[in-house]
């Protein structure tokens, strides 16, 4: 092992070089260690930390290998604090990947007046010579989760520090603060992230009431009241105070904190109004009071804060209508609002807020228009605007366009295709009729489009060809009608299409092709006919992960589906499909969900359909001609939640590989041609589902008890089989049973304790 002065020696050397200005040796070193001479400061980047780390780790333990890296952030120092006797040591995010004690040697350095240890994965307490620092002004020990900070009495004797970072550095507590020099000038305070501080912290924190410029407690657990005594921080500019378990009012001193430019109070239980007094902070440019239960009316004094950029108050209890006075805070580049119970008119001073970018106005009871000069993206979503002006069109620098749920009639105006900057338009769940204008094919840097659940009618517009860099186009729910435009296949950055539940006409047009993006085809719910080719979306096999073809007219052969490597839903039930399922269905790993009920399909499923289907959860083969050609001893790679097989030719027996699945939630076998006794393993699944359908067939044997408790509603439906003995126990959560037309005898005192609402007399 080295000698103790000679880890010292090596230690000081390193310093040295390091910090030498000279030429020659010195360059050499700099250069190697990153240090870089400017003509105002010194530059230390991430090498100089990994050095200086590495020293204070030999001097600790030379007999040890430690692995360090650092994070290749730079940190500047002015280089006139430099000298040999004032070291400055500023490693910014150290990284380390290992976790070592903080190095005792840190407290020889007694010139040091800057020490960020953020981030450094230091472990244990720290050490009691760090108290030696008498000339610290700042000392950041932030994201050290596993530093002990129990004993904070080093600290003591810090008298000049200026800024104390001890964020997320758990169990921080009120007690271990106390240590801290309550004479220290201190002006910035981070104390954020630590859930074990309680609302005793505060007599600590107003020891520092007339330095603090820089206040940080949240995500604490103060769980009280405000205390007014934050109104005499009068040189306070940055108060974070969210997710404290805050409650009550907030005090009206708050106003007299007049250096204050941020201030965030969300998240809390805070209730009562915003105080007329935060019309007296005119230096604030950052304000979020959002997600707690504010009352009352946004205050007129609210129209004093000029300099103010950006405020949050959504997610309230707010009532009342917007003051006009908002056009005085010319400022405001962000306005929420949204998720209170605001109502009248929106005032037309909006538009003087010239510097308005974002404005969220959703989910109130707002009418009326909207001023022109909004910004660039409103959300008006959930409030009552009557109908969408011809004024639209003069919102040119408007890019995103939220009105869903908001009670609108009438027409979309031919003038929205004059939004030519509009990258979103919203407008879903309304009462919009008529037809969607030819105009809207102007809007070419549209990427998302949503017109679902209104009342549009005629077709869909040639034009939409031209909206080139659409990614998302809904108009499902409404009442559209002729056939898919085959401008569609000009999208081809589209990635969901969504034209369900229309009643649109016609052969899906081959130009679908085209989308090699495509993730989402929903086109369920229409009349569609004719054939799918058997390359149908072959251009997006890496893309498409659902596929909604079901309630149509398609006819033809199922098609080979080998390539789609991401396809998680195939849903092609309620068709006119014939010929045999394709075995290429076997292979798609990442199906999830297979529907193909009520088609004319033909032939069997064998163990080459389902055989490397390890995610499958929903089966519905319902209503269909297949049969099973499954051996007895075959384990499926799957686990079913949904097993959907009424109406189908599963008989005469059960399913062998049913007694493999451990989480039905639903199985529905009825009608399926089963005259079989029921097998003992099979009563095993009514203790995982909830609906459970086993009717219409010729299933043979007598009922065990089922008197499992559950925690949610049962359906049962055993009818019309030939099921005989006595009405055993049964769940009392039933909320169906249907025994009838079966050969039960006995008493039927059992059924007593069953409260359901619905039940269907054994025979």
């Amino acid at each position: 092992m080295a000698s103790r002065s000679f880890q010292y020696f090596l230690v000081s050397f390193l310093v040295v070089l390091v910090l030498s200005a000279k030429p020659g040796l010195g360059t050499t070193v700099r250069k190697l260690l990153g240090v870089q001479r400017g003509r105002n400061k010194l530059s230390f980047t991430s090498n100089m930390a990994l050095s200086m780390i590495i020293a204070f780790s030999l001097l600790g333990e030379m007999n040890k290998t430690k692995e360090i890296v650092a994070d290749g952030e730079e940190s500047t120092v002015a280089s006139d604090q430099v000298t040999s006797s004032s070291f400055i040591f500023l490693p910014r995010q150290l990284n380390l990947m290992v976790w070592i004690p903080m190095p005792p040697l840190l407290a020889s350095l007694t010139k040091m007046q800057h020490l960020n240890l953020s981030h450094a994965n230091f472990t244990g307490s720290l050490p009691s010579q760090l108290g030696n620092l008498s000339n610290l002004l700042s000392l950041d020990l932030s994201l050290n989760d596993d530093l002990h900070s129990g004993n904070l009495e080093c600290l003591s004797h810090l008298s000049s520090l200026r800024l104390l970072d001890l964020s997320i550095l758990p169990p921080l507590t009120t007690p271990s603060l106390s240590h801290v020099n309550s004479s220290a000038p201190l002006a910035f305070l981070d104390l954020s992230d630590n859930y074990d501080l309680a609302s005793s912290v505060y007599p600590w924190v107003f020891n520092f009431s007339t330095t603090l410029v820089h206040l940080s407690i949240s995500q604490g657990n103060l769980n009280c009241l405000i205390p007014g005594a934050y109104g005499n921080m009068i040189s306070l500019a940055y108060l974070d105070l969210r997710a404290c378990a805050l409650k009550g009012e907030i005090p009206e001193s708050f106003g007299n904190m007049s250096s204050l430019t941020y201030l965030d109070l969300s998240e809390n239980q805070l209730q009562g109004a915003i105080p007329k007094a935060f019309g007296n902070m005119r230096s604030l440019k950052y304000l979020d009071l959002s997600k707690n239960q504010l009352q009352g009316s946004i205050p007129n004094t609210v129209g004093n804060l000029a300099s103010l950029e950006r405020l949050y108050l959504l997610v309230n209890r707010l009532r009342g209508s917007i003051p006009e006075v908002v056009g005085n805070m010319t400022s405001l580049t962000e306005l929420h609002l949204s998720s209170n119970r605001l109502h009248g008119s929106i005032p037309e001073a909006l538009g003087n807020m010239s510097s308005l970018k974002y404005l969220d106005l959703s989910s109130n009871q707002l009418q009326g228009s909207i001023p022109d000069t909004v910004g660039t993206c409103l959300l008006l979503n959930d409030s009552i605007l009557g109908s969408i002006s011809d004024e639209f069109g003069n919102m040119t620098s408007l890019t995103e366009l939220h009105l869903s749920q908001n009670q609108l009639q009438g027409s979309i105006p031919n003038t929205v295709g004059n939004m030519i900057s509009l990258e979103v338009l919203y407008l879903p769940d309304n009462q919009l009729q008529g037809s969607i204008p030819d105009t809207i094919g102007s809007m070419v840097s549209l990427q998302v489009l949503s017109l679902h659940w209104n009342q549009l009618q005629g077709s869909i517009p040639d034009r939409v060809g031209s909206m080139v860099s659409l990614q998302v186009l809904s108009l499902h729910g409404n009442q559209l009608q002729g056939s898919i435009p085959d401008t569609v296949g000009n999208l081809t950055f589209l990635e969901e299409l969504y034209l369900d539940e229309n009643k649109l006409e016609g052969e899906i047009p081959k130009s679908l092709g085209n989308l090699c993006s495509l993730q989402v085809l929903d086109l369920h719910s229409n009349n569609l006919s004719g054939q799918l080719p058997q390359d149908f979306l072959a251009c997006a096999n890496d893309t498409l992960e659902r596929l909604f073809l079901f309630d149509n007219q398609l006819r033809g052969s199922v098609p080979h589906v080998t390539g789609f490597s991401s396809l998680q839903v195939l849903s092609l039930g309620l068709n006119q499909l014939n010929g045999t399922l394709p075995k290429s269905i076997g292979h798609l790993a990442t199906l999830s969900e297979l529907d193909i009920r009520s088609n004319s399909l033909q032939g069997a499923i064998s163990e080459a359909h389902l055989f490397n289907l390890s995610e499958l959860f929903l089966l519905d083969l319902s209503s269909s001609s297949l049969t099973f050609n499954i051996s007895l001893e075959w384990v499926p790679p799957f686990q079913l939640s949904y097993l959907l097989l009424a109406s189908s030719k599963l008989g005469p027996r059960f399913l062998c590989w049913l007694r493999t699945q451990k989480y039905l939630m639903e199985i529905d076998i009825s009608n399926s041609e089963i005259s079989d006794a029921i097998p003992d393993w099979f009563w095993n699944l009514t203790s995982i589902a909830n609906t459970f359908n086993i009717s219409n067939n010729q299933i043979t044997g007598t009922l065990p008890n089922l008197s499992s408790n559950f925690d949610y509603p049962l359906y049962i439906d055993m009818s019309s089989n030939f099921l005989e003995s006595s009405i055993p126990r049964l769940p009392s959560s039933l909320s169906l049973l249907d025994l009838s037309n079966n050969k039960f005898s006995g008493s039927i005192s059992t059924l007593c304790a069953v409260s359901s609402p619905y039940l269907a007399s054994p025979s």
